[in-house]
């Protein structure tokens, strides 16, 4: 049984280690010149103004939340959509039941205007 798994437990070990080897190294090697320019934040190239405090609109929220739940959605549909044969008809209203809750909600943040860019 055990040697089924003994290519899988190689590879995670190499992994690891390769890992931490690469990480040691950067630090002892790495250069250690700091500049002002270098300690600031990184805001996919623009330059960074305010503070990190800021507050954020609500409708970014719900965006990110509609992203995550859209994510989920999809997650669950492949597997069933696979194997939906094999399932049968429970699975079937499961998935259905499902979708509909998530309409409702996507009618809703339709309603709220979570989807208006502006």
């Amino acid at each position: 049984m055990l040697e089924n798994y003994l290519p899988l437990i190689l590879m995670m070990i190499v992994g690891f280690s390769v890992g931490i080897i690469f990480l040691l190294l950067s630090e002892w090697l790495g250069a250690r010149r700091s500049t002002p320019e270098k300690q600031t934040t990184y805001e996919s190239g623009m330059v960074p103004r305010g503070t990190a405090r800021d507050k954020f609109s609500v409708k970014f929220y719900m965006v990110a939340m509609s992203f995550i739940v859209f994510d989920i959605e999809v997650v669950f549909m492949y597997p069933w959509a696979v194997q939906l044969g094999e399932l049968g008809m429970t699975a079937f209203w499961a998935m259905f039941s499902f979708i509909l809750i998530l309409f409702i909600g996507y009618i809703y943040e339709l309603k709220k205007g979570g989807f208006q860019w502006d």
